[in-house]
């Protein structure tokens, strides 16, 4: 690839894809990928985009086609080798559908590994479209330059969450109310380790809940400071504290 004041030249369109990347490997682009790129973005047979499937990094290719439902891409070579995301869950109660949309690209473009939604007393929300989540995180992947896309769950109810939780995660318990201490003190005295932070619903958790999870010896209870924060910012807060404390934003 050509060399740039800034380094190697990277194509600005990066597409998400499930076939595995080699050089000179044809992949072929459905419908609405290939309408994006021909009827959105206007390229055409010839113009280079890049490639990553979560596995075998960010590769180069260039336009082979169109056709009527679908396009090929001809791969060129890898520009960036495959790097996991940190280990950090967002546990979430789910909200409306516009606020939810923005969650979950926010919390992509913040680098968390799974998505969870759970199902509490006071959710609002009572159905959640599982397709709609995983569409909004693979865009949200391309646009920030990661090179996975989260995993992301079936929503589940979060008493059942709690009685499968992995003993080595540290749960992250976002508690409004009680003696919390603040996020950012609870992550400098704890070891690292895997991570998942709880963002309750817009009525709070009923005292059951609250009290299975302050019973759970994985969680952790915090707060996030002194005003009562909308779930989406809520989210975004916890994520990017743990981030900077404890995830990859160190190194950066």
């Amino acid at each position: 690839m050509p060399e740039t004041d800034i380094g190697p030249y990277r194509p600005p369109l990066r597409l998400y894809v499930a076939d595995a990347l080699a050089p000179s490997a044809i992949i072929r682009l459905g419908s609405d990928q290939a309408h994006y790129l021909q009827h959105v973005m206007r390229r055409k047979p010839g113009d280079a985009v890049a490639l990553f499937n979560g596995r075998d990094g960010e590769w180069s290719a260039t336009i082979e086609k169109f056709g009527k439902t679908s396009a090929e891409a001809r791969v060129g070579e890898r520009l960036r080798p495959q790097a996991t995301a940190p280990d950090l869950w967002l546990v979430f109660a789910p909200v409306k559908r516009a606020r939810l949309d923005f969650m979950v690209q926010k919390a992509v473009e913040l680098g968390v590994s799974a998505i969870k939604p759970v199902l509490t007393r006071f959710t609002v929300v009572e159905r959640v479209k599982e397709t709609r989540l995983i569409a909004n995180a693979i865009e949200a992947a391309e646009q920030c330059g990661r090179l996975d896309v989260p995993e992301v769950a079936e929503p589940q109810p979060l008493m059942r969450l709690l009685d499968a939780w992995p003993a080595g995660r540290r749960l992250y318990f976002c508690d409004e109310a009680g003696d919390a201490q603040p996020l950012a003190a609870a992550l400098k005295a704890d070891a690292p380790q895997p991570a998942a932070m709880l963002i309750g619903p817009e009525g709070g958790f009923h005292p059951d809940e609250r009290a299975a999870l302050r019973a759970l010896p994985a969680v952790t209870p915090v707060t996030l400071g002194p005003r009562i924060l909308r779930a989406d910012t809520a989210a975004i807060a916890a994520l990017a504290i743990w981030q900077s404390l404890a995830g990859d934003w160190r190194s950066t």
